[in-house]
């Protein structure tokens, strides 16, 4: 298995490859970098959180995108601080986290979101992103109206902070509502300067959302990506990216186009594989053959 030790050398290779073929290098390190969200890791992880941010950095992702922080027991039992340290060690960045905002967004209370803030700030991230809606706050057009304007509320104390909000969709977004869905009701009805919006592919085109058309009639809204494929023969299973049936290299050469600055592997939904192979597996595919 990879270790630490492992990673440094690997490190090593890629500085010995900068002195000895510049061009070559260059065009490594001018590639995008890829990010993991760490759910994807959820059997593993709460078990050795150091030893997996090892082994993820080893396998060449650049960026990890947390869940479950909590101020009780912290990222995985680490404090942000610490935690921040652990990725630094590796080299890494957490640009954004998935936060639970169920009582924010419902309107119970906004105390969890000042301590996402705080641990966000702590370990350098950009984005407090909303990872899911209950369904009792979501069942119709009046609730996304609602919704969009908790999300403008949250953009702003974020904004005061330094920092962004974004929301993560699924399926239930694109539930239509007469002539427009949930999802077109929050992109119509939030602030563009302040409110981002993480597309999750898998859940987008399960849907029959098409992306493309998404990017095309919302420029500059959409700046990160869940990459996420859907099994060939269950489309409720995902498989690793490039064996499924997304058509990622259409979808992401409009994303160059329209802005996306993060892309997340996920690994999400009834999926049970060897889950660090699985996302090297993801890895190689997306650093090959879509940035």
């Amino acid at each position: 298995m990879n270790s630490r030790r492992t990673f440094i050398k690997q490190t090593g290779l890629l500085a010995a490859a900068v002195t000895v073929t510049p061009s070559f290098a260059c065009t490594l390190i001018a590639k995008h970098a890829i990010g993991l969200q760490l759910y994807s890791l959820r059997d593993i992880i709460k078990n050795d959180i150091k030893g997996i941010i090892s082994k993820v950095a080893a396998i060449g992702y650049k960026e990890v995108e947390t869940y479950g922080y909590s101020a009780k027991d912290g990222f995985w039992g680490l404090d942000a601080k610490a935690f921040d340290s652990l990725l630094k060690e590796y080299g890494m960045k957490a640009p954004s986290g998935h936060y639970d905002l169920e009582d924010f967004m419902s309107g119970k209370s906004s105390d969890g979101l000042k301590s996402y803030i705080e641990a966000a700030n702590v370990i350098g991230s950009e984005y407090i992103t909303v990872p899911y809606l209950g369904g009792s706050i979501r069942k119709t057009a009046d609730d996304f109206k609602r919704l969009s304007d908790k999300l403008n509320e949250g953009a702003k104390i974020c904004n005061a902070a330094g920092l962004k909000f974004a929301y993560h969709n699924h399926d239930f977004e694109f539930t239509k509502f007469g002539n427009t869905t949930g999802y077109e009701i929050m992109l119509n009805n939030t602030d563009k300067k302040l409110v981002d919006f993480e597309l999750d592919l898998y859940w987008a085109v399960r849907s029959a959302a098409d992306p493309l058309t998404l990017f095309n009639a919302h420029p500059g809204r959409f700046k990160m990506f869940h990459v996420k494929d859907i099994d060939k023969t269950n489309k409720a299973v995902n498989t690793e990216i490039g064996q499924g049936m997304v058509d990622f290299k259409s979808i992401f050469k409009g994303a160059k186009q329209a802005g996306v600055k993060h892309y997340f592997v996920e690994h999400e939904f009834n999926y049970k594989p060897d889950e660090l192979g699985s996302v090297k597996t993801s890895f190689e595919y997306v650093n090959n053959q879509l940035l």
